[in-house]
């Protein structure tokens, strides 16, 4: 699956998202904030807000009314905007951002850069909008090892079907790994490099509770399962709940994800 095709696939109801990886958000968005750092009062960007995670933790620091966010998604972008009816939120791709140059003293993409169509132009345009000496930061998961939710769904996936598998599994991704992600903010002309890793954990009431975004289709998870006939559909939940421990009620799942930030 291309970075665009995954893209396309968080078009799709904010509510399963939301019982998807956006009950992340909270601890993802915090450590995100917290190695980065943020002063009151500055003009910030969210990009590829989707339905507002981020964007609220940073409205929470300098105010809705410095925060402006986009998202290629109107359902995702309409959410936001309804979180956050102080904020610019906007309906743009991270290709083509609707700024001036020099509009923001920060921009931040949280889980969005692997999913850019053209990543390298996408966080020149976070360069280009940011003045110089602000900030521009990203993250990402880690897909290969400890995002534990999504590299147990995948193992389970090439269990079941193998094929269909190798070529969804969102590790193949570029920009994934700490190495590539920090190459591409000096190749588009940041200075002060610097990533590292955030750790981040969710609740869940029991294993349906996770299991229930995944045959709506959301996210490249969603659509590889959506995908699969019924009976695969099952083995990969039994192969999947299996891969967890077969937690019976409530759990809780860690994560990791690969940061990077630069000066523009």
């Amino acid at each position: 699956m291309s970075e665009a095709e995954g893209a396309a696939t968080f078009r799709a109801s904010t509510d399963l998202y939301g019982r998807f990886i956006g009950r992340y958000a909270p601890s993802l968005s915090a450590a995100l904030i917290q190695v980065v750092g943020i002063e009151p009062g500055s003009r910030l960007l969210d990009l590829g807000c989707g339905p507002g995670g981020l964007a609220t933790a940073l409205a929470d620091v300098v105010g809705a009314e410095n925060v402006s966010a986009v998202d290629p998604s109107e359902p995702f972008a309409k959410t936001c905007r309804e979180r956050l009816p102080g904020a610019d939120v906007r309906v743009a791709a991270a290709e083509e951002l609707p700024f001036p140059d020099d509009s923001f003293d920060g921009a931040f993409a949280q889980l969005v850069v692997n999913f850019m169509s053209d990543a390298e132009r996408g966080v020149g345009e976070m360069n280009r909008v940011v003045r110089r000496g602000g900030t521009v930061a990203a993250c990402t998961w880690d897909y290969a090892g400890e995002m534990t939710m999504l590299r147990a769904y995948w193992d389970a996936a090439h269990e079941v079907a193998p094929d269909e598998a190798a070529q969804a599994d969102e590790n193949t991704m570029r920009y994934c790994s700490l190495a590539e992600l920090t190459d591409l903010w000096g190749r588009v002309g940041l200075d002060d490099v610097d990533g590292g890793e955030l750790r981040v954990s969710a609740d869940y009431e029991d294993f349906d509770d996770l299991w229930a975004p995944f045959p709506g289709g959301i996210g490249p998870a969603g659509a590889f399962c959506a995908a699969l006939d019924p009976e695969r559909q099952e083995a990969l939940r039994l192969a999947f709940a299996r891969r967890l421990g077969d937690p019976s009620g409530p759990f809780e799942l860690r994560a990791r994800a690969w940061y990077a930030v630069g000066r523009a």
